[in-house]
């Protein structure tokens, strides 16, 4: 584990110097926007107008109508006159990820074992930006949420997924990471301080796993362990995800997290 050096905690938060990509001469900045575009849809966000996508993307309504129209004219976005939308077209861009990476291929027999070991549903994910996406997954035959599938994004801070993802962070990039979200609230047990976050990170990095219990959705518990590359780089997670009312987390510790382990190493090898 990273020690912090030094007694003044405020030496945590400067900015990692990085090198802006956006700034090089090969950065094709009208794909980025439409990219943008695209990912300000969501479950809360199925239909926008033009100045609704604006403002969630901070972008000129001049320029959003430029992507908005070629979008349109590609057949990723479906629009009513008022109302733009994502059409099913945009699901190839995402299994186009699916058929080409051998992660998802590999993994998915593999969750499929477990979930059938366990009783429970177990999916696997990996970091992008803020957010957990989910590239894999068994559900079990038991009531659970219906609203996870691939695809699916979660909440990193407050999720078992992203405590663990976010563990690989150094000291200086989880404070700068912290810094710039907005801890929103999910649920009534969503953690939203920043220090409890950090804390509840700090411990996925000390102990190897992590728990989020009803933080995500009420009534659900999820652990999860990291999936690391031949070079020890974790590169994803994988988890377990059961009702609190019927598995407490202390023993899905006990439980689970040997079976997470052993699948972990397992897949190590076509991480290479």
């Amino acid at each position: 584990m990273e020690s912090i050096v030094g007694p003044d905690p405020k030496a945590l938060v400067s900015e990692p110097k990085v090198i802006d990509p956006t700034e090089g001469p090969d950065f094709v900045t009208a794909l980025a926007r439409g990219l943008t575009v695209i990912r300000a849809f969501g479950p809360e966000r199925p239909h926008m107008t033009l100045a609704d996508i604006a403002k969630r993307v901070s972008l000129p309504r001049a320029t959003v109508r430029r992507s908005l129209i070629t979008l349109e004219t590609l057949g990723y976005v479906e629009s009513d006159g008022r109302n733009f939308s994502l059409s099913p077209k945009v699901l190839s861009l995402g299994n186009s990820y699916l058929a080409s990476s051998p992660f998802p291929r590999t993994i998915q027999p593999m969750l499929e074992r477990l979930a059938e070991t366990t009783g429970e549903s177990c999916w696997a994910a990996i970091l992008d930006d803020e957010e957990v996406l989910l590239v894999a997954g068994a559900k079990s035959n038991r009531m659970l949420s219906a609203g996870l599938r691939v695809g699916s994004r979660l909440p990193a801070y407050c999720s078992a997924f992203g405590r663990v993802l976010l563990s690989s962070y150094s000291d200086s990039e989880l404070e700068f990471y912290l810094s710039s979200i907005v801890l929103r609230k999910h649920t009534s047990r969503t953690t939203t301080d920043i220090a409890t976050a950090r804390k509840a990170i700090h411990e996925a990095r000390e102990n190897g796993y992590a728990i989020a219990d009803g933080e995500v959705e009420l009534g659900l518990c999820s652990l999860a362990v990291p999936i690391r590359d031949i070079r020890g780089k974790i590169i994803a997670a994988v988890n377990t995800t059961a009702p609190s009312s019927r598995v407490r987390s202390s023993e899905m510790v006990e439980r689970f997290v040997p079976l997470l382990r052993r699948l972990a190493e397992e897949i190590k090898p076509v991480l290479a």
